[in-house]
């Protein structure tokens, strides 16, 4: 059994609805960053870390291409051009829309009060607008971005659609809308949002 460290509130919401789409099981501990729990296991503080037969993974993304390539699901065969193109998608959804929404964080209630800068929200707001019409260009026909099949950065980029929506980054683009309002839909995903 895996034991997954992190609130749902934050990219360990990732590794759990991962969790669920593989119908895998786990222990959810719903510790803060920084806490006692969260440092017994990553020094850093950071969350989400994954047990696994004791030892942690840490970063979400590792965390997800591990479970993926472990069991299965979610992703395409290492080697395959599918899997390249898949790799790419994860990569410009780190770069592009978590960046961003990470940068907003930080300047909004990380950071230390005197060195938090309100205004780079705007340019950022503008990047992330930028960056949905550049992945709509990019998204496959079908109901997950590579098409048919659901993969890992479907769980990156609804996250950050939702991550979005709280932290007031504007959806743009009516294909991206369309999309998120789908994968919400996902019975997995509703289960850890209830």
């Amino acid at each position: 059994m895996y034991t997954v460290i992190g609130s749902v509130r934050s990219r360990a919401m990732r590794v759990l609805w991962t969790l669920e789409e593989l119908d895998q099981p786990y222990e959810h501990v719903a510790a803060p960053p920084r806490s006692d729990d969260v440092i017994a296991f990553n020094p850093a503080g950071k969350v989400p870390v994954l047990l696994v037969d004791g030892t942690p993974i840490t970063d979400s993304t590792a965390i997800l291409a591990f479970l993926a390539d472990r069991h299965g699901g979610l992703t395409y065969a290492a080697g395959t051009l599918d899997r390249a193109r898949q790799d790419s998608l994860t990569q410009f959804l780190l770069d592009e829309f978590d960046a961003a929404l990470w940068m907003a964080a930080r300047h909004s209630f990380i950071l230390p009060k005197e060195l938090r800068q309100s205004a780079v929200k705007d340019s950022l707001k503008w990047e992330f607008e930028r960056s949905q019409r550049t992945l709509a260009a990019r998204m496959a026909d079908g109901p997950f971005l590579m098409g048919e099949q659901m993969t890992v950065p479907d769980i990156i980029l609804t996250h950050c659609g939702n991550w979005a929506d709280v932290a007031g980054f504007p959806i743009i683009e009516q294909r991206l809308m369309e999309y998120l309002e789908r994968m919400r839909a996902r019975p997995a995903l509703r289960k850890l949002s209830a």
